[in-house]
């Protein structure tokens, strides 16, 4: 290529996009709602309790829009995207949360994670949805557990050396089911969120002790959180690694089916201070005066 032609060669368009706190419940719950299978966790953080404990940003250009949340609940912090991937773009690089977080993306969100997070033991998962007239129970001697039970649910927890500290309100405040074997607790599944107000809940912490396996007992303990959630939800969602195949045959036999697929794993913050980030704001509030916000320019491929 001569230099003329590298001198004709078109400068990349760049994007402006607006980036605005959220603070407004019902304003979150309507972005959300476009996407309930995939925001279904997101929808959950905004019960009063929990929503004091988040975090919330919008960015937008034009139809161009992203939402972003940072949750600091009991099991650790968590960080949540959804839409656009400028728009994205235009959110993390302003505020791209606690240096670590488990965290939750779109599959056409990788090339944005990858430049802002170090994204360890990233894995691809389903979104498995079912409802009521789609569901199919199983009938097994399952239990429910309460906040009494939290002391042999860890140990079960711990069984493949996975530190686990949930307590006891933890348990009492979601749905957890166990199935016993000679007495002692060897299935479990509970629950990661309940949002009554949007009416969906995810089912999750699935885990069978290796000897149990194979026996459908974890098939029989999700179906029984299903069943109690779908009397005051209207769907219900969990996540499953694509390569356990007797896990994905597990819940389609109860009625689930996949949706979308997503991206989680634990993220760590490559801007190790938050100076770099610190700086992005500040310029961004100065190119948005006087209108207030922040204002970004995302270069566009």
């Amino acid at each position: 290529m001569t230099v003329i032609e590298r001198k004709a060669r078109p400068m990349a368009r760049a994007t402006e996009y607006v980036v605005r706190p959220l603070h407004d419940r019902d304003e979150i719950r309507r972005l959300l709602e476009a996407r309930r299978a995939y925001a279904a966790y997101a929808l959950g953080q905004l019960d009063p309790l929990l929503f004091r404990q988040t975090e919330w940003w919008s960015a937008r250009a034009g139809d161009a829009r992203a939402v972003l949340l940072h949750s600091h609940g009991g099991l650790g912090n968590a960080t949540f995207l959804m839409g656009e991937a400028g728009a994205l773009e235009a959110l993390v690089r302003l505020h791209p949360g606690p240096r670590h977080a488990f965290l939750t993306c779109e599959v056409h969100h990788l090339g944005v994670v990858a430049r802002y997070y170090d994204l360890e033991q990233r894995q691809t998962m389903i979104r498995m949805l079912v409802t009521p007239d789609r569901f199919r129970p199983v009938r097994a001697p399952v239990e429910r557990l309460s906040g009494r039970d939290v002391r042999e649910l860890n140990r079960l927890y711990r069984t493949d050396g996975v530190p686990s500290f949930y307590t006891s309100r933890q348990i009492d405040d979601a749905v957890y089911f166990g199935a016993r074997r000679d007495g002692a607790l060897v299935s479990v599944a509970g629950t990661h969120v309940i949002s009554s107000a949007s009416g969906i809940a995810v089912v999750g912490n699935v885990y069978t002790h290796p000897r149990f396996r194979g026996m459908h007992l974890a098939e029989a303990t999700t179906s029984a959180v299903t069943q109690l959630l779908l009397q005051s939800c209207r769907e219900v969602v969990l996540s499953v690694d694509p390569t356990n195949l007797p896990a994905v045959r597990a819940y389609e036999r109860l009625g689930y089916r996949e949706v979308e697929r997503l991206i989680e794993g634990a993220a760590e913050r490559r801007d190790a201070t938050g100076f770099a980030s610190l700086v992005r704001r500040t310029f961004a509030r100065l190119r948005a005066r006087p209108a207030g916000g922040e204002v970004v320019r995302v270069k566009q491929d």
